[in-house]
């Protein structure tokens, strides 16, 4: 991120810095429905469509992000040996029938 320039009187009591991320246009295909719920949610934040699809889709995006560096830890983990004993293991499943 690039802070964006802005001149400030010299009388300001705060100064702010602003900051710009470029963006890139990207075309999808939504059924009506989700265009109608993304509107409302738009209006209703007071904020334009294309600001809530960008917090969706970061949020879509470290989920996943999430998800998969947790399987990647637990594959490296598996090879290397280091599992649960069967008797932990027994217990949980138990435990967890009788719920």
């Amino acid at each position: 991120m690039r802070p964006t320039v802005c001149s400030v009187p010299r009388n300001a009591r705060h100064r702010v810095t602003v900051y710009y991320m470029p963006k890139e246009t990207l075309t999808v295909r939504v059924e009506p429905k989700t265009r109608e719920a993304l509107d409302a949610i738009a209006a209703a934040l007071e904020r334009d469509r294309s600001h809530v699809v960008n917090e969706a889709l970061a949020a879509y995006v470290e989920t996943h992000r999430w998800q998969v560096e947790h399987i990647r830890q637990g594959l490296r983990e598996a090879q290397a040996g280091k599992f649960v004993p069967e008797s932990e293991m027994k217990k949980l499943v138990s435990r967890l029938r009788r719920k």
